[in-house]
This record gives structure tokens, sequence and C-alpha cells, in this order.
């Protein structure tokens, strides 16, 4: 039997549970303050991550770019053979093509943005039109895609994932390129703008019904955006720095009305920078509908003018070495 307990033992008791129970109190928030120290110290440590990361992505020079486009657009030949260059590569700048202004084949430089609906339009209007002509061999045609509409896929940058989708094609298998180009800007394919845009699995299926094979190497480039850098590049290159191959003394339009008609000029002794797309270049001067007629007239002409060109040239070689016979006789 337990004694009974006298009442300062009693009291006593209390005490040293109640002294018990105030240590183990101290020790539950002692241990709670160290758990909230370290969760605190845990999310520093993955912000400081994230903020790394993003600093690291934005100081990083844009990736190398596909075989093929060394210019930032693909140019298109006779039978619509892709001319092959060197692929660009992270630490390099975009090469002029140099293209020779003075005789034939006349030069159509287009930059593109694959949602914009004005390039829809265009393609729809010229599209046939270019194939033609370049399949013939009568222009060469080099395509640069841009993104500058990236902001009007609901988050889901479809302009850079449609140019790099072109890009992974123009790299890999070339020959579907033009082909894909047409179908990325067909009334079928192309979304409107405010919408996400295809996903990538039916950007991929597009190539594929452009003719190309939808194989792994294909899939993974689609997947990585391999040559997003490359296409954001591109739209950097012609909206701060400039026109690549542009003719001397060219001068390119800064602003249109609602009616087309040019409200104002850039500066000429400035480098020629993107105003809009789809903005067309032919012979290293801007093709504007409101003042030039239709792009096949204004082809026309310029080939004309190249081609009497040539002939007055060849016309005088003719009369000197007429002159020659006959000082010889």
């Amino acid at each position: 039997m337990n004694e009974k307990l006298t009442k300062n033992q009693r009291r006593e008791q209390a005490r040293e549970q109640a002294r018990l129970a105030r240590e183990a109190e101290k020790k539950r928030e002692k241990r709670n303050r160290l758990f909230l120290q370290g969760g605190i110290a845990l999310v520093v440590i993955a912000v400081l991550a994230v903020i790394a990361i993003v600093v690291t992505q934005s100081m990083k020079p844009a990736g190398p770019g596909p075989a093929n486009m060394i210019s930032g657009g693909v140019t298109f030949t006779k039978d619509l053979d892709v001319v092959k260059t060197a692929a660009l590569q992270a630490d390099e700048t975009r090469e002029d093509r140099n293209p020779d202004f003075t005789k034939s084949p006349v030069d159509v430089v287009v930059y593109v943005d694959y949602q914009c609906p004005a390039c829809g339009s265009f393609e729809q209007q010229n599209g046939t039109m270019l194939e033609q002509y370049a399949g013939s061999g009568d222009i060469n045609l080099t395509v640069v895609p841009l993104n500058i509409l990236d902001g009007q896929s609901l988050g889901t940058e479809y302009s850079t994932r449609a140019g790099n989708l072109f890009a992974c094609v123009v790299d890999q298998q070339p020959e579907f390129a033009f082909a894909l180009h047409n179908r990325l800007l067909s009334p079928e394919v192309q979304p409107a703008e405010q919408t996400t845009g295809l996903t990538d699995d039916q950007l991929v299926e597009q190539a594929e019904a452009a003719g190309a094979d939808p194989n792994t190497e294909l899939k993974q480039c689609v997947k990585d955006q391999r040559f997003a850098g490359f296409i954001n590049g591109n739209t950097k290159r012609v909206s701060e720095v400039g026109f690549l191959d542009v003719a001397d003394g060219a001068q390119f339009v800064d602003q249109v009305d609602r009616q087309g008609n040019i409200v104002s000029m850039q500066d000429a002794d400035q480098p020629q920078t993107l105003r809009s797309t789809p903005t067309v270049v032919v012979n290293g001067q801007q093709w504007v509908p409101g003042r030039d007629g239709s792009l096949e007239e204004y082809i026309l002409k310029v080939k004309a003018e190249l081609d009497g060109t040539a002939d007055a040239d060849a016309e005088g070689e003719d009369d000197d070495s007429g002159e020659g016979d006959s000082a010889a006789e």
C-alpha cells in the first residue's frame, strides 16, 4: 500500500511536474524554431538556385544555329534546292550572303513570323508565285524566321516553337523545308493570335505532312527547342542591329497608315531595322505594296532591269569585238 503523501509532499510533487512540463514545452518550441529556420533556409536556397539559373540563362549567348542558315535564313535556289552552309556557332555573328544585285537571279528575302496573320495572307497571295520563280531559277528566295509574336500565344511561345521546328527541318532534312514553310502559313494550319497554337507533337505532324521523317532526332530537336535561341537572335538582329544584305543607300519604311500609304521612312544614315512582318526585301530594297504594286510585278520589273543591263553589256562586248576585227583587217 502506498504511503499517503503529506500536504507538503503533494505540493512539491506538483511543482516538479510543472517544472518537467515547462522544460518539455521549451524543448518542443526549440525544435519548432529549428525546423522553421531550416525550412526557411531551404526556401532561400531554392530561390537563389532559381535566380542563378535565370541569370545564367540570360547571360548565356544564343546557342548554335542549324546547318544551312548561317545568315539567319535559309536560301532556296533553282528546283528549290537549299544552299548549304555551316551552322552558326554560339560566338559568331550572322554572315551576309553578299548577293550580286547586278545580275539575275533576283534576290528575294522574306522575314516571317509563323503566327503573324499578315504573313499568312502574304503567303496565300504570293506563295505559289515565289515557289514557281524560285523553282525556275528566276529568284533566290531566302526565308528568315522570327518570333516577334511570342506574346500572342497565351504563354506557349508558339512563334519560337514553330520557327524552331522549321530550323530543325532545315538542319536535318532540308529538302522538306520549303513545303513545311508553306504549310505553317496555310490557313488550315496557322493558329490565330491569342491562341496557344499547335503543340510540339502537332508541329512534328506538320513536318511529317510536308514529307519529313518524324524520327527520334527530329522529335528531340522540337522537344528541346534546340534552336530557340537562334530564332530569338534573328529577331534581335533585325530589330536592334539591322537587316543584312541591304543595298547601298536603301531606305526602309518607318510607318504606314491603315491604307498602306507610307507616312515616314527610316533615316538613311542609320541601319534599317524591322518594323513589322512580313518584311520583304528585293535586291536589297524593301518592297512596299502601296508604293511598288504587287510583288510579282515588282520582281519582274527588277528582273527586266537586270536582264536589260546584261543585254546592253553583251551588245557592248559585241561592238567592241567587231571594232577590233575591223582594225585587224
